[in-house]
């Protein structure tokens, strides 16, 4: 039987996951719970609250394993189904790599969070420090990348992680310009790959059937297909 993705229509941590699915080449069969801009993810799909008792996408489910968050997610898939590997050989990167994923969901997308409720006073000063945050980020990621292709090695859940991370930040209006070229090129290569095309498209088509804007990268996304 195949593995069940249950996921959001703009579920950030669960696009994470259903990327690296497709980037293994893993048949899997992709439920999305229900969803609305105004009741959220209420009523919770009662295998996401039976499975997770934070009640929250994704939530994988293999035969008889039941799993819950992102990133022990990532570290499953590559047990499970290590080639192609999304974690770097050496231990040294491996390790980067991992604190990487971590910096984009534990501190660069907390300032993204905050900054959706918040969207109708731009001058409040959490939303200032918000901003300067997620640019101060963007300014770390570029010392990172560098002159490399991708941001810990080969390509892998760092790229996956970060990648999701700032399509939010960009929606919420912390997008990155001109003074990170190198991240820009490495969001060049990041969507012309087809596995993340496939999750980020129809993420921003949704967003269109709610009649919300597209950062302009994601909306050449679409228009490319």
């Amino acid at each position: 039987m195949a593995p069940r993705l249950y996921s959001g229509p703009l579920s950030m941590f669960g696009a994470k996951a259903e990327i690296a699915l497709h980037e293994k080449g893993v048949p899997f069969e992709l439920v999305m719970v229900p969803f609305d801009m105004e009741r959220l993810y209420e009523p919770k799909h009662p295998e996401v609250a039976r499975i997770n008792p934070k009640r929250q996408v994704p939530v994988l489910v293999d035969g008889g394993l039941e799993l819950f968050d992102s990133t022990q997610i990532f570290e499953y898939l590559e047990d499970r189904w290590p080639a192609p590997p999304l974690w770097p050989g050496d231990v040294a990167d491996r390790a980067r790599a991992r604190q990487i994923e971590h910096l984009s969901d534990e501190v660069y997308f907390p300032p993204v969070v905050r900054l959706m409720g918040l969207q109708s006073a731009p001058h409040d000063p959490a939303a200032v420090a918000a901003r300067e945050a997620c640019a101060a980020f963007y300014r770390r990621m570029e010392t990172t990348l560098g002159r490399a292709d991708w941001l810990a090695g080969p390509y892998g859940y760092a790229d996956i992680a970060f990648f999701m991370a700032q399509l939010f930040g960009a929606r919420m209006g912390v997008p990155m310009t001109d003074a990170t070229p190198a991240l820009l090129r490495w969001r060049t290569h990041m969507a012309a790959r087809p596995a993340v095309r496939r999750v980020a498209v129809p993420m921003a088509k949704y967003l269109l059937s709610v009649d919300r804007p597209l950062p302009p990268f994601l909306e050449a996304m679409v228009e490319a297909v």
